[in-house]
């Protein structure tokens, strides 16, 4: 019954090493319902519009998270 997600304060990494980044993102995806950059929705944490677009994208209220 329980909905997981990680909302992450990260940046497009251009670096030679960002395989690895990709490689711990996409092992979370796994195992979460979702997994949200801030670099791909335009906003960073304590931004409080990421924290409502991340409500949303969960489909839940304020008092359920």
């Amino acid at each position: 019954g329980f909905r997981t997600c990680v909302l992450a304060n990260t940046w497009l990494d251009d670096t030679s090493w960002r395989f690895l980044t990709a490689a711990l993102l996409e092992r979370l995806r796994r195992h979460l319902d979702l997994v949200l950059e801030s670099c791909r929705v335009g906003m960073a944490k304590p931004d409080p519009g990421i924290y409502s677009y991340v409500l949303e994208a969960l489909q839940a209220r304020p008092q359920e998270v």
